[in-house]
């Protein structure tokens, strides 16, 4: 019997050797696209995980579709309380959705997640996020044809066109930006302004001596600064904390700057190298020598592009004449 004649089934991730199929099944559906890149999947492993500083906030499930014993393809449900707190107790999320163009596996997944999001009380539901919007949001719509930066979505052109039939419609554009180093130029006004506020303005770089302060200070930045945002989710301490753990080791020194007015911390921006460039040839493997080829990549040949995943301006002074300058 052939496989198309066989029902889709979207069964729940339990246990080890399903959560292993759920992290490794994206390489498989994008095996023949060029611009793939597949994430570590020990990262991901922790990303699913209590060593997820978000779980403290977030409950989630996944599950994957099958055909016959086939994986076609998987999806997550998640409730975020903090996301709850500031846009109502109906809220609910989906994420990680990865499919073969297929309508009945997209209805499958859709409908296994909107099942357990409304056991959850949701009645409103939006996606994808994995795990919330603080990390990778949104599928993509353009740009079929650049690999993903860090910490970007990727996704086969045909996800629009499935979510839509479902009745997903669009909630929100997102909008990401490519800038040549050599591009940084200031119009005439703006430069004007910018000297006459550089007596106020500090920029400075992060104090690595006291680096989990500096680290909350972005925190509460950051929170500050995107707190009517679309769709915001403060981070917590735990959570910038932890991500301070990573960025120490694989962001260098002047990529981390803090901006002061009259020597109050207001404003920052975070550059990190692209990863995605150095794990590409990993194919998800840090094991037995991809960590060998990663240290490499990052610490000795370096990476030709970066990517600005934090940035934030107090709402202070986002309107004020300082804004621009900062």
């Amino acid at each position: 019997m052939s496989t198309l004649n066989l029902m889709v089934v979207s069964e729940q991730v339990k246990g080890s050797t399903a959560l292993k199929t759920f992290i490794s099944l994206p390489g498989t559906l994008y095996r023949e696209d060029p611009c793939w890149i597949e994430p570590l999947h020990m990262e991901r492993r922790e990303h699913l995980s209590s060593k997820n500083p978000a779980s403290d906030h977030i409950i989630w499930q996944a599950w994957i579709a099958r055909r016959g014993h086939t994986p076609v393809g998987r999806i997550t449900a998640q409730i975020d309380t903090l996301h709850r707190e500031l846009h109502g107790a109906t809220t609910g999320h989906f994420g990680m959705l990865d499919a073969i163009d297929d309508p009945e596996v997209f209805q499958s997944l859709l409908s296994t997640a909107e099942a357990w999001l409304r056991k959850q009380g949701a009645r409103q539901i939006s996606g994808p996020f994995g795990l919330n919007i603080n990390q990778e949001s949104g599928i993509l719509i353009e740009g079929f044809d650049t690999p993903p930066s860090a910490m970007m979505m990727h996704n086969h052109p045909y996800y629009a066109k499935h979510l839509e039939a479902l009745q997903y419609r669009p909630a929100m554009d997102l909008f990401a930006y490519w800038m040549s180093s050599d591009e940084l130029n200031f119009p005439a006004p703006l430069q004007k302004m910018m000297d006459r506020e550089r007596a106020r303005v500090k920029i400075r770089l992060l104090d690595r001596s006291k680096f989990e302060q500096e680290m909350q200070t972005l925190r509460e930045i950051f929170n500050d600064a995107w707190a009517n945002n679309w769709g915001y989710v403060p981070f917590t301490e735990k959570e910038f904390s932890v991500m301070g753990a990573q960025l120490k080791y694989l962001v260098p020194d002047d990529l981390i700057y803090i901006a002061e007015v009259d020597n109050e911390a207001c404003a920052f921006i975070v550059a990190m190298p692209n990863i995605n460039e150095a794990i590409a040839p990993l194919k998800g493997r840090l094991l037995p020598f991809g960590w060998l080829r990663l240290l490499w990549k990052l610490k000795v040949t370096g990476t030709r592009t970066a990517r600005v995943p934090l940035m934030g301006v107090k709402q202070h002074y986002q309107s004020s004449r300082l804004g621009p300058t900062l």
